[in-house]
């Protein structure tokens, strides 16, 4: 059985304080507690192969370390940055080796998984298959994106949550204590602001809390020795600028870019607002901002405001023209007139349906009555006869047929009753009732 260390009085104090038993770790109770899937694994000493899906420093690692500690498998560990295909045949090697000798099982951990191609992830398929290992893979990216199909078909997904601000706190006043592994404590003396401000500074991952810390009292090792208060002043001097949590090619990216549309399409000007600055702040290219929005004043707006559009690609060309920072105040401009429009997706749906049908009724023919006739051979076979020209007649409206004989009174567009589509409707009814 496996025992792996937890640090010594030299590693750093993110080491120092990582949880050993299941019981320390916190903030993921959904998964710990008493009944849940991960304590009953490990009461029955029965592991599935896992997939543990989190943020970076939300327990990863160490639910890997917790398991390999608590279980009678053996425990390999593996980083996808670093390994390949031959460092997991050689594992696999081993695992069959001791299972076959000595019916010992092997927990392989593969942290980073989603950094494996689809080939380095088939890889483990077969010995996954017929429990020659119990994989435990980590990632911080949505494993239907990143995963195959057949590789997490064998495993079951643990979602793992960002740590909250009290989480944290927790954390951070276990490590001034060391109330869990005899190191010692900090002996510091802390304001009462210090540790909330490195909780907020931290966003939910505890690794970067502790690390925070650890160097913070290392900065200010003169004035822990004399004994004096360190204050919010004394933590900033030791803050280097950490970016807001985002990846750009990413789940937080896609999640961020989702909640900004949503909240544009639910007349939300101040959460629209919120997430447009976490992603500018996050590094996000505005330009690619631009464009979201170009889409949403089709899809979400449409002609209940015809002017969203034409603002949304001003205020592209606004960002274009002078760069950040000056040009994303064109870009909250126009995310407060999208956000405050009126909402209307008939355009999206009419367009939608029009596409099924052509698809669906494949390449249909106009009517000839509606064809150009330029050669006398095209006359002759009835292109163009029966045509109306619609400014001779009443309201520039004539009764004619447009759509293919097939599709004759087919309709795919129903404006509603908000916005300059009322007008639209309005206008619409008044040419039915000249047809008629």
């Amino acid at each position: 059985m496996s025992r792996l260390a937890f640090g010594t009085p030299s590693s750093p104090l993110a080491d120092r304080m990582r949880p050993q038993i299941l019981a320390q770790i916190v903030g993921q109770e959904h998964l710990t507690a008493k009944g849940m899937l991960l304590y009953e694994a490990l009461e029955n000493n029965r592991i599935p192969s896992l997939i543990l899906w989190g943020p970076p420093g939300c327990g990863k690692t160490t639910i890997a370390r917790v398991i390999a500690n608590k279980t009678k498998y053996r425990f390999e560990a593996l980083s996808a940055v670093l390994a390949g295909v031959k460092e997991v045949r050689e594992v696999v090697q081993t695992a069959r080796g001791e299972l076959d000798s000595g019916g010992v099982g092997t927990i392989l951990f593969v942290d980073e998984i989603h950094r494996f191609n689809k080939g380095q992830q088939d890889a483990f398929l077969p010995f996954v298959e017929d429990g020659t290992i119990t994989l435990i893979g980590a990632t911080t990216q949505n494993p239907s994106f990143e995963l195959n199909g057949a590789l997490l078909s064998r495993c079951q997904v643990m979602v793992l949550k960002p740590l909250g601000k009290d989480d944290l706190l927790l954390l951070l006043q276990r490590a001034i204590d060391d109330s869990i592994h005899g190191f010692g404590p900090l002996n510091i003396n802390l304001a009462p602001e210090v540790l909330p401000e490195i909780a907020n500074q931290a966003d939910g991952d505890a690794r970067y809390s502790l690390n925070l810390l650890d160097s913070f009292v290392e900065i200010a090792s003169q004035k822990i020795a004399a004994g004096d208060l360190l204050n919010i002043d004394d933590l900033t001097k030791s803050l280097n600028h950490r970016a807001t949590l985002y990846d750009k090619t990413g789940e937080f990216h896609y999640n961020l870019i989702s909640a900004f549309h949503k909240s544009l399409r639910g007349s939300d000007v101040d959460a629209a607002l919120y997430w447009l600055a976490r992603m500018l702040e996050g590094g996000e290219d505005g330009m690619y901002i631009a464009r979201r929005m170009v889409r949403f004043a089709s899809e979400d707006i449409g002609n209940a405001d015809p002017q969203a559009l034409a603002i949304s690609l001003h205020a592209k060309e606004s960002y274009h023209f002078l760069g950040s920072p000056e040009g994303e105040l064109a870009l909250a401009q126009a995310v407060i007139y999208l956000a405050s429009a009126p909402k209307s997706n008939s355009a999206y749906v009419a367009f939608k349906k029009a596409q099924d049908c052509a698809r669906k009724n494949g390449p249909l023919p106009p009517p000839s009555h509606i064809l150009n006739a330029p050669t006398k051979l095209m006359k002759d076979l009835g292109y163009g006869k029966g045509y109306l020209y619609a400014h001779d007649y009443e309201g520039g409206v004539v009764t004619q047929e447009y759509m293919p004989e097939t599709l004759k009174n087919k309709k795919f567009f129903q404006p509603v009753q908000r916005g300059f589509e009322r007008e639209i409707a309005r206008r619409l009814e008044y040419w039915q009732k000249l047809k008629r």
